[in-house]
């Protein structure tokens, strides 16, 4: 139920990915507006996962598990009946939190059945794989309906879906919780969502538009204060969603920067890849699926072995490792170009596959096994909010560049194309207004196909910067790991005390999966 329930979580990020051209040529929008159809899922991800633990940890994992579930099948039925971009944001923004209470209650089934932290490694390597094949479908899934049928019904999939596994689960889940006695952090979790959502907001409209417009420097200002604030609250909170002690471990803190750093440069290249097959090679969603399927395969294949794997190497060769061939993937994407073949893409994107597979599995184990006991599930939660944060900055980040890029080159290439001075002002003017989307819908006649070829290579020089920025933060999280990874200690579970943590009969040591530290029966603050 664990890998069913991660696989209904992260169903949508390649199956809408991939649809995203379909839905800007059907609800005629802005790079600025498609941005935001990714962001509004990642967005409720990153900013309610861990307070999504600590309400299991409270009231049941098994609780919060079918919510998930349910509001993930809303979602998807707020989508399908969506006639305007808002709407599928609203349906974006459910399913998002579907999927935050999905991933740390998933992670607490599977810590909950297995108490022994060698075998719960090679758990968390198929509940990887299940992650990883939910991205590698998804856009295939896309791609059939959309050969067929509207974009819409993209959405159709995961509502019986979510409504089965619900069923299912409440015959076969037995509900548990953590020990000791645990509050929910409501200053925590205010001022964390606040400080995200503003400065995830003030990303997309300063690169949809400018950096100084006064909106984007308040929404940037706002995520300062709000993000010291939360520094501030959980310092002083006796019951911390985020326990900032986590951080002098040094290979928690290596794996919080390398989740955020590594799914910031996954979702957003998927993002700006999934522009390039639709509006530079003009593909169909399907021809384009198949093209992101070359990323998921190799970790596919590799998740299992992986988790065994996690036991016998250091994650300090590890991590690393996988960052620097996803850095060589990266850079070796920087030389395509609109009549790139399908075999030139496949070996590059297969290898920054590779790449993610030796990163994706041991960091989650890692994270969980570089704190005490008793920390564990906390750990293992703020790896996957610092995960889908970076999943929430990946669109923002590398869109705004791709815009940005893309719309200031885009004069230069016009030039070059030989058109005259008011077509270039019009075709500029229609870019800088509604992005390179727009310039195909003017009425320019004989002058299409020389403006479409330069659109094509202005969005090229965009694409082009977002890969070299992604492969610089990429290598800067190698180094990160490099130093700061370490062997982890392995830390075996302790006698249960306290009051009993499973609702339904004896159970084994649990972890807890977010939120506060584990306190006494008492009630009273440890040191």
């Amino acid at each position: 139920m664990a890998c069913v329930g991660v696989f209904v979580a992260y169903l949508p990020v390649t199956t809408v990915s991939a649809s995203l051209p379909a839905i800007q040529r059907a609800l005629d929008t802005s790079t600025a507006q498609l941005s935001w159809v990714s962001v509004a899922f990642v967005l409720p991800m990153a900013a309610l996962i861990l307070t999504a633990g600590v309400f299991g940890d409270v009231h049941g994992r098994k609780k919060v598990f079918q919510a998930g579930l349910a509001f993930s099948g809303l979602g998807a039925l707020i989508a399908l009946c969506a006639q305007s971009i808002e709407v599928v944001w609203a349906g974006q923004a459910f399913a998002g939190l579907g999927a935050a209470a999905l991933l740390p209650s998933t992670l607490a089934l599977i810590s909950h059945a297995v108490p022994d932290p060698r075998e719960r490694g090679n758990f968390i390597g198929v509940w990887a794989t299940s992650l990883v094949a939910a991205l590698a479908l998804g856009s295939v899934i896309a791609g059939v309906i959309l050969e067929h049928f509207a974009w819409r019904w993209l959405y159709l999939l995961p509502v019986p879906a979510s409504l089965l596994a619900l069923v299912v689960s409440a015959k076969l889940l037995t509900d548990s919780r953590a020990p000791g006695t645990r509050r929910l952090d409501w200053p925590g979790q205010l001022t964390a969502a606040l400080a995200i959502t503003a400065l995830v907001y003030g990303i997309i409209e300063g690169g949809a538009g400018s950096f100084t417009d006064a909106k984007v420097m308040l929404a940037l200002s706002i995520a300062v204060v709000a993000s010291v604030a939360f520094v501030l609250v959980e310092r002083r909170s006796s019951s911390p969603m985020l326990d900032l002690t986590l951080f002098r471990s040094p290979s928690f803190t290596a794996t919080a920067l390398i989740a955020m750093i590594s799914f910031l440069g996954l979702i957003g290249f998927f993002f700006a890849l999934s522009l390039y097959f639709g509006m530079v090679q003009q593909l169909s969603t399907l021809a384009s699926a198949w093209r992101l399927l070359m990323v998921c395969v190799v970790p596919l294949v590799l998740g299992v072995p992986m988790g065994r794997l996690v036991h016998r190497v250091s994650p300090r060769v590890l991590i690393p490792g996988g960052l620097l061939l996803s850095v060589v993937a990266l850079l070796s994407l920087t030389t395509i170009d609109a009549g790139t073949s399908f075999g030139s893409l496949a070996w590059r994107m297969a290898l920054l596959g590779l790449g993610v597979s030796f990163v994706l599995t041991p960091m989650t184990a890692t994270a969980v096994s570089s704190v005490p006991f008793h920390q564990a599930g906390m750990a293992a939660a703020a790896n996957n909010a610092f995960r889908q944060l970076g999943a929430a900055l990946g669109p923002a980040v590398l869109g705004a560049l791709l815009s940005s890029r893309a719309v200031d080159a885009l004069p230069g290439h016009l030039t070059d194309a030989g058109l005259d001075g008011t077509t270039i002002r019009r075709v500029t003017e229609a870019a800088d207004a509604g992005g390179l989307s727009a310039v195909g819908r003017l009425p320019l006649g004989a002058d299409t196909p020389r403006v479409l070829g330069a659109v094509s290579q202005a969005f090229i020089d965009g694409l082009q910067l977002c890969l070299i920025v992604a492969a610089v933060l990429t290598l800067l999280a190698a180094v990160v790991g490099f130093v700061l990874l370490r062997r982890p200690q392995q830390q075996s579970a302790p006698p249960a005390t306290g009051p009993a943590a499973s609702v339904q009969g004896p159970r084994t040591p649990d972890l807890p999966t977010a939120g506060t530290r584990t306190l006494p029966a008492t009630g009273s603050r440890p040191s």
